[in-house]
């Protein structure tokens, strides 16, 4: 940070300027969605804005940066009062900044060494901020943060989003204010750039969003509540405003409470007993922001008792009782030389950018990745580390060299078949399978899972070794292992018991389950409770091949009309497709995975040459007659007495089918411990819940009836 300044004037002077530039920003970003300046460039304004204040106490402005909270309202919607301030967090930047917080709140509450401040840490979601208003149990009001003390009406446009019940169970107080993120995901938002450009007239006229985060605020605050409900919208809750009463007397069991009634909190909520663990965790959390589906930038802390937090109160513009621990944000500038497509596990294409090599967060980069098509068009560009772990290209200065236009490839550079996006996804992914080097590892491993063949003592490691000596490359290549017996008896690790153990649990698999066998070929959509019902229609493997030819065919005859718009005869398609198929809960999803599969000749090859190797009996699930025979059942929840795949054996055997999802074709629902918002769906529907003992008691009955 730059000295501070040597006199009161040079001090108000810069003080003055923070004031009106760190004012120009929260107007950009809250209230007009359009900022010019990164999160780390802002928190660093800050920063040197309280370092003067610290300095120059005597100099702090009515009109302080510290002192407000987002920006005045647009004009646009309705304005509301909020019945508690919605305030902002301080933050910290470093491992001593969080000690400092802990130490301050221990002065405050005069604790003493040993007493402990339990705190909670959940990922800080970059999305908007939103306060949900339930009376009598029912939404009555959805606000934006806006200053703080005044926000946006924006409820028709909230009573858009699934993830916001509409009304809160018994249990809830009267009164109680919901507070979270309205956010939008990463591939949602790719998906929403993408819609949009292909709706526009010209490319240049399309509306394209910055980010998510611009996406979500833009979204959620419509005049139109039509727009809202098109856009992909998701809310997070991480609080509350006024309350009746409050369901707990920590954090925790609050957000536990927040849970039961239906709302999304963040899977990575977890309560630290230590400051230690509270760091452990925001490690653990930044090693895997990259992958997390939504975009963050920092972990919040919270005292966890309720009680603590009501003594600790409020400073300034934000509570003493929590704190953003931020993430480092560093860019650099480089030169993109060249583009390159990587083939991932599972057969995703994604472009890596080559770039002339340049230091950023204390290593050397040399590649970025590009996500997809829709972002090749750079040469010059700003380069960051996402979450200081993974390259990103975040911006494109200059296109002053002359290039040949760039096409994003249709054949998979690995193994040369087909790659192909879904209809409404962004990602285009190779069709090869288990034929492409860059995906065997995964599709070998998953073959071989508990879930699949379950076949014992071939693990990753060995599938790894195998493949690397090239005694493997396709599933039935496994029942060829004995073939190289007394090589692998040579080789480190192995001893001739397990050696024998290993091909006896192979041979063991020489007539699977023809349900286990199809799922464990990983075509995509064909899960294992999807494998046995195209098996219950099928019944064996030949014939299901036989239903995929006559899938391919039918996409092959079947044409647009003249004049038909692309998405009618997509739709047009999918419905026939689906009708070939003729297996209730089965789109057209599950009949193109299986045609894209079978229509690639690598893809048949293997598969010809597993059948070779197995015999899977006809697939026929042995039903005892049942109180819920016929019907459908979810699982939801956490399963305490058995395995989720033990349950849906019981409901199979019992003649029931189990889905994944609650609908209005779901008949019952068996939630544990934790269910969240299917248990919601099937109070909307007014379907029958029952917990795991009564399950038992279904199955117990059944048994009693043989």
């Amino acid at each position: 940070m730059d000295a501070l300044p040597a006199t009161d004037a040079d001090a108000a002077a810069q003080l003055d300027q923070l004031a009106r530039e760190i004012a120009r920003h929260n107007r950009l970003y809250h209230t007009d969605d359009a900022p010019e300046v990164s999160d780390a460039d802002y928190d660093a304004l800050m920063r040197r804005n309280a370092a003067i204040e610290a300095a120059f106490p005597h100099l702090i402005r009515p009109d302080s940066p510290s002192k407000q909270v987002g920006a005045a309202p647009a004009g646009h919607l309705a304005k509301v009062t909020h019945a508690r301030p919605m305030l902002s967090l301080d933050n910290a930047f470093s491992d001593e900044d969080v000690a400092d917080f802990v130490a301050r709140v221990r002065r405050f509450l005069s604790l003493d060494d040993a007493e402990p401040v339990v705190l909670t840490a959940e990922p800080k979601i970059d999305g908007l901020s939103c306060s949900l208003r339930y009376e009598g149990r029912r939404l009555v009001l959805a606000a934006t943060r806006g200053d703080g003390q005044l926000g946006e009406n924006v409820t028709a446009n909230a009573l858009t989003i699934a993830d916001i019940p509409r009304e809160l169970p018994a249990d809830a107080p009267d009164l109680f204010e919901v507070r979270g993120e309205v956010y939008m995901a990463k591939a949602d938002f790719l998906a929403l750039n993408a819609r949009l450009l292909a709706e526009a007239e010209t490319p240049e006229s399309a509306r394209q969003f910055a980010n998510p985060r611009n996406a979500a605020a833009g979204s959620l605050r419509q005049k139109d509540a039509g727009i809202t409900a098109s856009r992909p919208l998701r809310f997070l809750a991480h609080g509350w405003g006024e309350a009746a009463a409050v369901p707990g007397a920590t954090q925790a069991q609050v957000v536990d409470a927040l849970r039961r009634w239906g709302f999304a909190v963040s899977d990575l909520f977890a309560v630290a007993p230590t400051t230690e663990a509270a760091l452990d965790i925001y490690r653990g959390i930044e090693r895997v922001r990259a992958d997390l589906p939504f975009d963050i930038d920092g972990v919040v802390y919270k005292v966890d008792r309720l009680d603590w937090q009501a003594r600790l109160g409020f400073v300034g513009r934000a509570p003493r009782w929590a704190i953003a621990h931020k993430f480092p944000a560093e860019q650099a500038e480089t030169t993109l030389n060249a583009i390159d497509i990587q083939v991932g596990r599972t057969g995703k294409l994604t472009p890596v950018a080559r770039l002339e090599p340049v230091g950023v967060g204390g290593v050397t980069v040399t590649n970025a990745t590009l996500h997809n098509a829709d972002e090749i068009e750079r040469l010059g560009v700003v380069i960051q580390r996402a979450g200081d772990v993974i390259p990103q290209i975040v911006a494109n200065l200059t296109r002053d060299v002359a290039r040949d236009d760039w096409h994003f490839p249709d054949h998979c550079p690995e193994c040369g078949s087909e790659a192909v996006a879904e209809a409404g996804e962004v990602d285009i992914r190779c069709t090869g399978g288990l034929i492409c080097p860059a995906q065997r590892l995964e599709r070998l491993r998953h073959f071989v899972s508990r879930g699949a063949l379950d076949i014992e003592g071939l693990g990753e490691k060995s599938i790894a070794e195998f493949l690397e000596l090239g005694w493997i490359a396709e599933p039935a290549d496994i029942f060829r292992l004995a073939d190289h017996r007394e090589a692998l008896l040579a080789r480190e690790g192995w001893k001739e018991k397990s050696v024998e153990n290993l091909f006896a649990a192979i041979e063991a698999k020489r007539a699977p389950d023809a349900a286990r066998l199809l799922f464990g070929l990983g075509i995509r959509h064909i899960g294992i409770v999807t494998a046995r019902d195209l098996l219950k229609r099928c019944v064996t493997l030949p014939a299901l091949a036989a239903l995929a030819e006559e899938l391919i065919a039918l996409r092959q005859a079947t044409t647009p009309a003249l004049g038909e718009e692309a998405s009618k005869f997509r739709n047009r398609l999918d419905k026939a497709i689906a009708e070939q198929i003729g297996v209730d809960n089965l789109g057209a999803a599950v009949g193109h995975a299986l045609a894209d599969f079978f229509h690639e000749p690598h893809n048949r090859a293997v598969w010809d040459d597993l059948l070779a190797q197995v015999s899977p009996p006809p697939f026929v699930i042995a039903a005892r007659a049942s109180e819920v025979s016929g019907k459908t059942i979810v699982f939801t929840g956490s399963l305490e007495t058995l395995s989720r795949d033990e349950a849906k054996a019981q409901a199979e055997s019992l003649g029931a089918r189990v889905a994944g999802s609650v609908s209005a074709k779901t008949d019952l629902v068996v939630a544990g411990p934790g269910a969240g918002s299917k248990l919601k769906k099937a109070a909307d529907l007014q379907i029958q819940v029952i917990d795991e003992a009564k399950w038992a008691e279904i199955v117990d009955s059944a048994k009693g009836g043989e």
